[in-house]
C-alpha cells in the first residue's frame, strides 16, 4: 500500500507540472518560433511542425532526468 500511495503524489506532481508548463508555454519567448519550427500555410491549410522546439524539450528534460537518476544513486 505504502508504494500506492507513492505513486499518487508522483502523478499528481507530474500533472501539476505539466498543468503549470502549459498554462505559462505561451509566455516562454521563442518556444514554437526556432529556426527549425516549420509552419506552412496555404489557402484553407495550415501545417504546424515544431520540430527544433520539440528537441529542445527532450534535452531539457532528458537532462533533468538523468540529473534525477544520478543524484539518486549517491
Amino acid at each position: 500500500m505504502n508504494d500506492a500511495g507513492k505513486l499518487l503524489v508522483v502523478l499528481g506532481l507530474v500533472l501539476t507540472t505539466v498543468g503549470l508548463l502549459l498554462m505559462f508555454a505561451p509566455k516562454i519567448p521563442l518556444l514554437g518560433k526556432l529556426p527549425g519550427d516549420f509552419h506552412i500555410k496555404r489557402d484553407n491549410f495550415e501545417l504546424y511542425i515544431p520540430l527544433a522546439s520539440s528537441l529542445l524539450i527532450s534535452a531539457v528534460v532528458s537532462g533533468f532526468m538523468w540529473l534525477v537518476q544520478y543524484l539518486n544513486k549517491k
